[in-house]
């Protein structure tokens, strides 16, 4: 019999809260982390706005030793490791002197240790190879925070980065659920995490689809499904899960925050309509429907879906597909929200933390407001119901939540989740 995959403990470090309870409180009260940075101006940057989480010195301190963050230039990977390590403790787990050959971890990134790489390259020009320093290669490998995580918390099992632009950590979620679902692992630790900093956003602001209309009030600058939107917002951050069997979720009476019922992951192959960076709509409607054959339900179980809407002209797009998919439209679509327009896009973070506050949604009966959308988008306004993009927290039963991460490369990834109830 395959095995049923709850959700025992989670952890996020996001531009509009560090630490689960201030999370929580940011998303009911559609708090934005978005803020003005000086830098980018100065570096000539169109957009110089962003979600930086705000972690402190002392904030490090708590987590690791001097010797530890010697090795922490990367971010994105200080970041994972403060998530992971929030998450495994919420799921009441213990770090012991043995190894865990019943937990691995999972846990994806894009882009690690920019910073790193930039100081390496100046380095070995001037030809001082030596200076490099002996965490050079820790930092700047794309596995590093997967590492970094599978040692500190002494993991035995699978412990592996997978890396699938802004569907990275909905696909490692959907990883993490087939090992236990399958029975190779009791327990897997699960997310994603993402620099932040002018190396790795200046790509985007050169490819112009970052918002450059929000410089003076950047709190307004991440408009998913406005009328008004002009691009996305960048930001950076971690969120982790721990997915574990129930039956080991019961064993040791552990907290559950939900269940995991299924999901999808495909590309589009870059065809039709599909790019780069352009979606294969046919594929992301696929996506959808297979994920709800996967979990066993349908549309019309579905309360809130959390989707990857990015304010740019791809929001109108991914609504249709949606409707589409589900065929499902008007009054009789359920209500959407993105968490976008108050953290911006956090990357290969983002479906990561998406997922926390997917999960927080179920745990605690309330549907998180979408904030920037008073003029939405006419499109999307003709093709579902003005009432079901809520702008104010909406408390009320949530029973499952839909939620789907689209990334570059034409790449989908669609997960499933309920609140937990005994058979």
């Amino acid at each position: 019999m395959e095995n049923r995959v709850v959700i025992t403990g989670l952890g996020v470090v996001a531009p509009n809260g560090v630490g689960l309870d201030a999370f929580l409180q940011a998303i009911r009260n559609g708090t934005s982390g978005i803020e003005f940075y000086p830098e980018l101006k100065e570096l000539g940057f169109s957009c110089c706005i962003g979600g930086i989480p705000s972690v402190s010195e002392e904030l490090k301190r708590a987590y690791f030793t001097e010797l530890q963050l010697r090795g922490f230039n990367s971010s994105g990977i200080l970041y994972g490791c403060m998530a992971g390590m929030d998450a495994w403790k919420d799921a009441g787990l213990s770090i012991t002197d043995e190894t865990d050959y019943d937990s691995g971890t999972i846990f994806g990134t894009g882009t690690s240790g920019v910073e790193k790489f930039r100081e390496a390259v100046y380095l070995l020009d001037d030809k001082k190879v030596k200076r490099l320093g002996s965490t050079v290669v820790a930092q700047t490998m794309a596995s590093g925070v997967s590492a970094y995580l599978g040692g500190i918390l002494g993991l035995g099992n699978q412990v592996t980065t997978n890396s699938s632009a802004c569907s990275t950590g909905t696909e490692a979620i959907l990883m993490g659920y087939d090992r236990i679902k399958a029975g190779r692992a009791r327990r897997m630790l699960i997310g994603s995490c993402s620099d932040h900093g002018a190396y790795l956003w200046g790509g985007f602001d050169a490819m112009r689809v970052l918002t450059y209309k929000h410089n003076d009030t950047p709190e307004q600058g991440s408009r998913p499904m406005s009328a008004t939107a002009s691009g996305f917002v960048p930001g950076s951050g971690a969120g982790a899960m721990v997915l574990e069997s129930l039956e080991s979720a019961l064993e040791r009476n552990a907290p559950i925050y939900g269940e995991i019922l299924g999901g999808e992951v495909n590309s589009g192959g870059q065809r039709k309509e599909g790019s780069m960076t352009a979606p294969n709509s046919e594929a992301v409607q696929r996506c959808i429907r297979q994920a709800l054959e996967n979990a066993g339900i349908q549309a019309a179980d579905i309360d809130t879906i959390n989707g990857h809407l990015t304010a740019t002209s791809k929001d109108f797009t991914e609504i249709d597909n949606w409707a589409k998919a589900l065929n499902l439209a008007g009054n009789a679509f359920p209500y959407i929200n993105s968490l976008k327009s108050m953290v911006g896009h956090c990357l290969a973070a983002a479906g990561a933390i998406e997922s926390v506050a997917c999960v927080l949604q179920l745990k605690h009966n309330f549907i998180f407001p979408n904030i920037n959308c008073e003029d939405l988008n006419e499109e999307i306004e003709a093709l579902i119901s003005p009432e079901k993009i809520p702008q104010k927290v909406i408390e009320q039963d949530v029973n499952i939540v839909a939620k789907a991460s689209f990334g570059f490369g034409d790449v989908n990834a669609c997960v499933i989740f309920k609140k937990y109830k005994k058979i």
